[in-house]
């Protein structure tokens, strides 16, 4: 439903030379036009001069063809020359020539072959480089390699022949009339967009009708076409390819027809002359095979023996030819076209060349004429263009599919131009601008409204008819002299027209003459810096908006006495343009602040000069998960357009390739006016679009809960209400369903600590009790049902009183009515459960005698019920429904006879907990409860706690044996002082308890127990000496006075503890060394795995992004992802799985996080050694072992210090952000892009405890001074020294490091880096210097 709209033509009259033109060419480099007259190419090279052309002018221009590659241009001439024009020489070469002249020349799209046809009617092929490659005659009697086989199947007597019946197995083949007089008979060649296969059509020697024979690029005879009567001259392959379009005279039309490479029509149009009123010169179709042009002539002369040309622009859809465009050059021979070609780069571009060499390019653009309205009173009308009628469509009230319409507008003369009325409530009218300079104007027919006809149906809408048509007085050079209508006022128009420059335009403001009103003159002219391709009007605001063809933007004020043009400036007063120019336009305001938006051929859609929109993020969103739930995204089929939006409505009507309709209720416009709409309307509109009705409270809460009366009023309906209810539910729909703009704010919840459902219930429930309990009673009883505990008893306490106390209300709902609605919406078997527990048995009977039960089911049971004790039957019935805390509640006021039925429910349900709140503590059921409370609690592997109970209720035996299994030690002995225990007993009880202590390592406790409890000392300094515990063990020693255990446990055990933990040491340094050196090389292989990829795959490559410095993946690795899909049943499945995942295997897929998490593991073991080590060097300084203790303490410094080094490195930082962009000498641009990409993109899931560094606890206090030697201090004190040295000296960047034990000295002096071990300290010389001490290796020196 599109329409061609003029964005510019360009007038030109630089092209001059000698004679008539004859064939026009595009040039690919420049876009300049080549034109070759009788006697030249333009005025650059004459061709009779070098004699390719006599001086007589009598001679003809056959083919010229632009060559890029060649930097040339090709003609043929009717003499039989090929001659090479050089555009840089401007010289001619003569490349062949054929003696018996040439009546055609065509080349290949591809620029490798020609065609040439000849005099003698044959079919020369050659190379570019005029090498022959086949001749052949035109005429060939054979059909083709494509001919047709027949099978044999029946007679044509006896098929099947259609509407025409079976006269047509009798009809005659008609004979094929010969060509018409006024066919010049030269053969017409043209190819196929691919370049091949090409068609030639041309005159048979037998018939004299023209025959179509279609050859390959070999130059081999492919298809015949069938005999056509009435065939013309006029041909042209459409470049898609599927098509070839030639015209035929019918005795009763004139149509233009379709071939098939094969050979057989496929479709045709009539033009919209009479048989013998127009002849067709040529056909052409434009680059992308949309739009043809069909370039006519009058076959008469009119009385001044001049002839009319025409040409038309025909657009297919949906299998209907429009006639959108008419450019009617009138009668002067001047001006009449003699060569017309399509622009082979811009599409919609097509060039024009006069006869009085005029130049005129017309720039076409796509549009959809439709009204602009935003109220409710537009009808969304399109208007399409077909010829002399204008196809009008109201889409508020039906969808008609093209080629159909609502109503048919006919006009005298073919239309160029619909534009609507601008003003709101008046925009449903039109103006129409014809090709021979008219505007006719349409409005609604005012008179009397009929709603119904005579046989009953009703008018929907009524149709347009003409309220007046103007002629314009303006001279008019050439067709189409006025563009970009627009319908400002009642009778203000507003038009573009070509100004004098080719780089400006003209605003015309058209207005009716005052002696005329039917004649619209110019009242102003606006010279506008720039060429006018497109202008939009607001019916809002009144703007209109121009856009040049740069992309500038101007404004145009002409609701001043003076009319002006403008900047677009911003509220900043700043100068707006687009950075591109826009293929569509269209004015619209964002916080207040009018912005043109535009729409480029690229996808890219600008507010102003800012991009807020591009193809390739809607590709982004459309490829993501997290943009399933999104309703702003919707699939349609790819081509599809937006033909227009139904003003105030929720309609958006897409034209799909083919050209039908589809109507769609965009979710987003949906909540869009949603969020304007009253409550009725919301609903109604979503009940019919199914839209979750949670949006009504969700998308804003607050106006909800303020307007809940008025939402019930609006509403009124019980059942809507009850809809409305059901529905509820706790998810925010606006979170995920609808998700809100990111510019929009969320709406917060006004009620915090509640959940949604339960505010919602509870506000609408006290808003129909305030209003009418009575009639709303339905709709209440479903606000306690649908909470989210629902209330049942509520609401059957509520139809118990209605059926007690019967309303006496009109309309008020009856018991039984409320009872059945109640088991609607519960199940029968809930309902009647929850009257029983209200202990009401008229409640419970009257669900009972609505449900389907069997009143031997429930009766034996009610009566028994009836027949007992109120707290017992309480607690039968509760005990029935399984609550049991209200069952032992009720229980628990029966008394003594039935404390024994108490315990066992207790034991049963384990309620221990409910049941000691039910009893004092004095009492003997309390003890009893307790005991059996204790019994549990050992039962789960909680003896302590049962312990404590049993200690609290007066039972110490059995606590001390409690609190001994649970290695309570100190309960346990105050429990067997309370008993008492014998001496002999309670140190026997200490050394039980000692030795479970000691197996638990809790060496420090079991030794107090030992010393105080078993009298034992030496057990206790035994322990102590196990435990490593020096200094407490030193106590007891001397405490005790037994020195004696120094030199045979203490000593020993010391130097054991001192050889263990060097070992150990050692041993984790290592470990931390080989896994650091492997994770390097690991980092390493997968970088340059990464690169590889986006080098070769480049943007394209899915996986780029996981070959980072965090990922998991790794190429070549022999290790399969197969854990990934183990199922998380368990937790201690989830656990195994991960521990496989991370693997040290070499090559395996997690290795890298497997490192880190094992370097992460051995530091921690390292630094939690700190007061371990602290507490040996005392004791081995204590003991004087000096050296064992220098080298314990050195060992666990180096540790420390080679692990805090590899920190940096091993978890550098920003690991858990994206990579930085990779830049450099060896990075490519694909890897540049790719790297800048995955900034945009989420990290790989990693765990946090994989990727965050371990934190080292360097505040706690471990050495030994008395250990460092003056060696080990002075290195450390001079480094420190040099470091600030070189800050003080206003060096920040270059430092002196201390790492790895390491000691790295930068000079001054660029690229100049020393790196020493710490040992090699004693064998350097510090030489002074400026700004920094610079080391130097010298000979054998023992100190500095």
């Amino acid at each position: 439903m599109r329409n061609l709209k003029l964005l510019k033509s360009l007038r030109s009259s630089e092209l001059q030379g000698p004679g008539s033109p004859q064939c026009l060419a595009v040039r690919a480099d420049t876009g300049s036009l080549l034109v070759a007259s009788h006697y030249s190419i333009t005025d650059e090279a004459s061709l009779t001069a070098e004699g390719f052309l006599p001086e007589d002018g009598s001679g003809m221009v056959v083919g010229l063809q632009d060559l890029a590659e060649l930097e040339s241009a090709c003609l043929g001439t009717a003499g039989g020359d090929v001659v090479l024009f050089n555009f840089n020489t401007c010289q001619l070469e003569c490349v062949g020539s054929v003696d018996s002249g040439l009546t055609s020349m065509t080349w290949s799209p591809d620029e490798e072959l020609v065609v040439l046809t000849t005099g003698q009617e044959t079919i020369i092929m050659m190379t570019k480089d005029f090498e022959p490659i086949t001749e052949v005659g035109i005429h060939q009697d054979d059909f083709g390699e494509g001919k047709f086989i027949t099978v044999g199947w029946g007679k044509k007597e006896t098929q099947f022949h259609g509407s025409e019946g079976k006269q047509a197995a009798q009809r005659k083949t008609q004979e094929v009339q010969p060509a018409a007089a006024w066919d010049d008979r030269r053969p017409r060649v043209t190819w196929r967009g691919d370049g091949q296969l090409f068609a030639v059509s041309a005159v048979c020697l037998q018939t004299g009708a023209r025959k179509v024979r279609v050859w390959n690029r070999e130059g081999v005879l492919q298809a015949t076409s069938e005999p056509i009567n009435g065939l013309e001259q006029a041909l042209c392959w459409k470049p898609s390819g599927n098509l070839i379009a030639s015209t035929q005279r019918h005795p009763n039309k004139h149509s233009v027809v379709f071939l098939e490479k094969n050979g057989l029509l496929h479709g045709d149009f009539t033009l919209p002359f009479s048989k013998d009123q127009a002849k067709v010169k040529d056909l052409l179709w434009n680059s992308d095979s949309t739009v043809l042009a069909v370039w006519l002539e009058d076959m008469t002369a009119g009385e001044d023996e001049q002839v009319n040309t025409f040409i038309q622009l025909w657009v297919v859809g949906n299998y209907h030819w429009y006639l959108k465009q008419s450019l009617d050059f009138g009668r002067d021979s001047q001006k009449s076209p003699v060569c017309v070609c399509w622009d082979p780069e811009r599409s919609l571009r097509i060039h024009v060349v006069t006869r009085s060499w005029t130049s005129i390019t017309y720039d076409w653009g796509w549009t959809t004429g439709r009204s602009l309205g935003l109220d409710a009173t537009d009808n969304a009308n399109v208007a399409v263009i077909d010829g002399d009628k204008i196809l009008v469509t109201n889409f508020r009230q039906c969808v008609v599919p093209p080629p159909m319409c609502s109503f048919e507008l006919q006009l005298t003369s073919p239309v160029n131009q619909v534009t609507f009325h601008c003003q709101p409530q008046r925009t449903n009218q039109l103006a129409a601008l014809t090709s021979d300079g008219q505007i006719s104007v349409y409005s609604q027919d005012s008179g009397q409204q009929v709603d119904k006809t005579a046989d009953g149906f009703r008018t929907m809408s009524r149709p347009l008819v003409l309220q007046k048509t103007f002629r314009v007085t303006l001279l008019q050079e050439h067709p189409l002299a006025l563009r970009q209508l627009l319908w400002l006022e009642d009778e203000l128009f507003v038009c573009v027209s070509s100004s004098l420059l080719p780089t400006s335009s003209t605003l015309l403001m058209l207005h009716p003459a005052h002696d005329a009103d039917d004649t619209l003159t110019v009242r102003s002219e606006i010279e506008v810096d720039g060429v006018v391709v497109s202008m939009i009007h607001s019916s809002q605001t009144g703007t209109v908006a121009l856009q040049l063809e740069d992309g500038r933007i101007r404004k145009l004020c002409w609701d001043r006495p003076e009319p002006s043009v403008e900047d677009w400036r911003d509220l900043s007063r700043c100068a707006i343009n687009f950075p591109v120019p826009c293929v569509q336009t269209a004015l619209g305001s964002i916080s207040g602040e009018e912005y043109l938006f535009g729409l480029t051929d690229r996808s890219h859609l600008y507010a102003g000069d800012t991009e807020t929109f591009h193809s390739a993020g809607l590709q982004a969103a459309l490829a993501s998960d997290g943009g399933q739930n999104d309703e702003t995204l919707r699939r349609v089929e790819r081509g599809s357009r937006i033909v227009t939006v139904v003003p105030q409505d929720t309609r958006v009507i897409l034209q799909m390739p083919r050209g039908n309709l589809e109507t769609v209720h965009h979710r987003s416009l949906v909540l869009a006016q949603l969020r304007n709409l009253m409550f009725k309307d919301s609903f109604e509109c979503m009940r019919k679009l199914r839209i979750n009705l949670n949006l009504i409270y969700d998308h804003n809460p607050k106006i909800f809960l303020e307007n809940t009366e008025t939402f019930i009023t609006q509403l009124d309906s019980i059942s809507h209400i009850n809809l409305f209810l059901t529905e509820l539910k706790e998810e925010d729909t606006t979170g995920t369903m609808y998700p809100r703009p990111e510019c929009s704010p969320g709406q917060a919840q006004t009620v915090s600590g509640q959940k949604k459902v339960d505010v919602v219930c509870d506000a609408l429930r006290s808003a129909m009790e305030s209003m009418d309990p009575n009639k709303f009673f339905l709709s209440i009883l479903t606000t306690h049902v649908k909470k989210t505990v629902p209330e049942l008893e509520v609401a059957l306490q509520k139809v118990h009183e209605l059926r007690v106390n019967p309303p006496d209300a009109p309309g008020a709902v009856s018991a039984e009515e409320a009872l059945k609605y109640l088991l609607f919406l519960v199940n029968v078997n809930d309902l009647y459960e929850h009257s029983l527990g209200t202990y009401d048995f008229d409640l419970v009977l009257m669900v009972a005698e609505k449900s389907q039960k069997d009143p031997k089911e429930y009766l034996p049971f009610l009566n028994m019920l009836r027949n007992l004790e109120p707290n017992y039957q309480r607690y039968t019935i509760d005990k029935h429904l399984k609550r049991y805390r209200k069952a032992l509640h009720h229980l628990s006021k029966c008394g003594e006879e039935h404390f024994r039925e108490a315990l066992q429910l207790v034991k049963e349900q384990k309620l221990y907990s409910e049941a000691l709140r039910l009893y004092t503590t004095d009492a003997a059921h309390y003890k009893a409860l307790s005991c059996a409370y204790a019994e549990h609690l050992m039962e789960q592997q909680q003896a302590e706690q049962a312990g404590l109970l049993l200690w609290r209720c007066g039972e110490p035996a059995c606590a001390l044996q409690a609190f001994a299994s649970s290695s309570s030690w100190r309960n346990a002995i105050c429990a067997a002082q309370q008993i008492p225990l014998p001496p002999d007993q309670l140190a026997l009880l200490a050394r039980d308890l000692a030795e479970k202590l000691t197996e638990q390592r809790r060496y420090s406790e079991a030794a107090l127990l030992l010393d105080q409890y078993a009298k034992d000392c030496e057990e206790a300094i035994l322990a102590l000496v196990t435990g490593s515990v020096w200094e407490e063990a030193l106590r007891l020693i001397y405490m005790h006075n037994r020195q004696d255990i120094t030199e045979t446990n203490l000593k020993p055990a010391l130097l054991e503890a001192f050889s263990t933990q060097t070992a150990f040491l050692e041993a984790q340094v290592a470990t931390f060394t080989r896994h650091r050196t492997r994770l390097a090389v690991v980092r390493e292989q997968k970088e340059k795995a990464r690169l590889d990829m986006m080098d070769e795959d480049g943007l394209d490559c899915p996986d780029a992004e996981l070959y980072s410095e965090a990922s998991s993946v790794m190429t070549g690795s022999k290790y399969s992802h197969s854990n990934s899909r183990i199922s998380s049943r368990s937790s201690k499945n989830r656990r195994k799985a991960e521990r496989k995942k991370l693997s040290l295997k070499e090559g395996s897929p997690m290795e890298d996080r497997a490192l880190m998490y094992a370097l992460g593991e051995i530091l921690t073991t390292v630094d939690k050694m700190r007061e371990e080590v602290h507490s040996a060097l005392k004791a081995l300084v204590l003991f004087q072992f000096d050296k064992q203790a220098e080298k314990l303490q050195l060992a666990y410094d180096d540790a420390l210090q080679v692990m805090e080094a590899a920190v940096p490195e091993v978890w550098p930082e920003g690991l858990q952000n994206s990579q930085a962009p990779l830049t450099g000498p060896n990075s490519t641009a694909n890897s540049i892009m790719a790297s800048f990409q995955q900034q945009q993109r989420p990290a790989a899931s990693q765990a946090p405890e994989v990727m965050m560094p371990p934190k080292m606890r360097n505040g706690v206090k471990w050495k030994l001074s008395i250990l460092m030697n003056e060696s080990r201090r002075w290195q450390e004190e001079w480094c420190f020294n040099l470091i600030g040295a070189g800050i003080h000296c206003g060096q920040p960047t270059e430092e002196a490091l201390i790492s790895s034990g390491r000691v790295l000295v930068r000079c001054p002096v660029p690229g100049h880096v020393e790196r020493v071990d710490h040992h090699q300290l004693s064998s350097m010389e510090v030489s002074a210097k400026n700004k920094w001490d610079v080391l130097h290796p010298v000979d054998d020196r023992s100190g500095l």
